[in-house]
């Protein structure tokens, strides 16, 4: 199977190439790279003024399956994806059952085979059933094909244990990603960021303490043990500064920014109430600033969606009782480019770096880059579209988003994996 990629403008992070390129993919691979191909055979393809980069990569991904097929399926999640641009994903354990035994982990790998549109590598539960009470066997994990180990929805509260899983984690060279939240300090209450908005809504509110404390503690887990860990959606000026000082001090920490939390502030609560509680909460001006910056300046490596289905029903109950999360596959790029591309925050280069290279090496996954013999991993962006966001138009089985009629510019056209067209816009042209 031949494709031939016409005139696009080729972004590669890994070799810094900014230039427009043709790209000839083979079997599904990437055979050639020229500025001008002329090649009998193949189909081709006309992406003249548009980026083409390498498959985007979303490490921090609910597909809620087993046990939630409501809200998402590994099929539907990863349709999702494809839609958002992004090649691959790390799907989070807190599944039903959650992910924390080989079986489990080999099951996510063989459903993706049989459904998923993109490539998709489990994590793996740091203790069974995400109860914080006794360590899963986190080699035979890494073995079976958990990719990282996380209790990802909350933070594992006995020291004894974690510290126990970083020791492991750095033995078996596996990161563990942190999901960053004290406990006693929310003990279930608070739905939203703790200040102003919660304050008028009667909510007790979340501090923004109860992150930071926990990205404190697992720094200096990651620092006496030498272990790698992944700070999550990090939402807070203070917790990004602590991430910043760590790096000086060389610990080996890497940390991701989700677009809701460099997009929108608290106050979106009082418009799109339980469509905007996510945990992390939304929180104020100031943070919002520090996420940018923190991505600016290198402190988050990476962007990741947190994509989190629920149903309507689920989202339609009270502030208190509805779930956290939100959609983020699919508005992703739009978000990074409205944000922080078409603003001057990052080059359009420093952008792609930060959804390719970046997250394949925290993560340790194949990927991340354009180059002959490569798998044919790739994503097709007209920077400039303007789109309005219509979530009955999404391919998620979920709806539930804060974003649904906003106007963004940056849209993806085409998704490929191994040389295969697994998503393509309807509005080509």
């Amino acid at each position: 199977m031949k494709l031939l990629l016409k005139n696009g403008l080729l972004l590669d992070p890994a070799t810094g190439t900014e230039a427009k390129r043709d790209i000839l993919l083979v079997d599904g691979k990437v055979a050639q790279i020229a500025p001008e191909l002329d090649i009998s055979g193949p189909e081709v393809v006309d992406v003249d003024g548009w980026l083409v980069t390498p498959g985007l990569i979303d490490i921090h991904v609910h597909l809620r399956d087993p046990g939630f097929p409501e809200k998402e399926t590994i099929e539907t999640g990863t349709k999702a994806a494809a839609a958002g641009g992004f090649t691959a994903v790390v799907c989070m354990p807190n599944t039903s059952p959650a992910l924390d035994s080989p079986e489990q982990i080999r099951y996510v790998l063989e459903a993706s085979a049989r459904t998923a549109a993109v490539r998709v590598y489990p994590s793996a539960s740091i203790t069974y059933g995400q109860k914080g009470e006794r360590l899963t066997d986190l080699r035979a994990l890494k073995e079976a094909g958990a990719v990282t180990f996380t209790e990802d929805g909350k933070s594992v509260m006995d020291p004894r244990i974690l510290y126990d899983a970083f020791r492991l984690a750095k033995e078996l060279d596996v990161p563990i990603s942190s999901h960053c939240e004290e406990h006693h300090l929310v003990d279930g209450k608070g739905a939203i960021h703790r200040g102003k908005v919660s304050e008028a809504l009667g909510d007790p509110g979340i501090p923004a303490l109860a992150e930071e404390l926990i990205i404190a503690r697992d720094i200096l887990f990651a620092e006496d043990t030498g272990a790698h860990v992944h700070i999550q959606h990090v939402s807070t000026a203070r917790g990004i500064q602590l991430i910043r000082e760590a790096k000086r001090r060389g610990v080996r920490v890497t940390a991701e920014g989700t677009p809701h939390h460099f997009t929108l502030t608290d106050e979106a609560v009082l418009q799109w109430r339980t469509l905007a509680k996510v945990n992390p909460p939304l929180r104020t001006a100031n943070d919002v600033e520090a996420v940018i910056e923190g991505l600016a300046d290198g402190t988050l490596d990476c962007i990741a969606t947190d994509h989190a289905p629920h149903t309507q029903q689920e989202k339609a109950a009270a502030l208190a009782d509805a779930p956290f999360g939100l959609l983020g596959l699919e508005t992703a790029v739009g978000l990074v480019w409205t944000r922080l591309v078409h603003t001057g925050r990052l080059t359009a280069m420093e952008a792609v770096r930060k959804m390719t290279v970046e997250p394949a090496k925290i993560m340790g996954l194949p990927g991340g880059r354009v180059a002959v013999g490569e798998a044919a991993d790739l994503t097709v962006i007209a920077p400039d579209e303007e789109w309005v966001v219509d979530p009955e138009q999404f391919l998620s089985k979920s709806r539930n988003t804060p974003f649904a009629g906003m106007t963004l510019k940056g849209r993806v056209k085409m998704t490929l994996v191994a040389g295969k067209t697994v998503y393509r816009d309807r509005k080509w042209r």
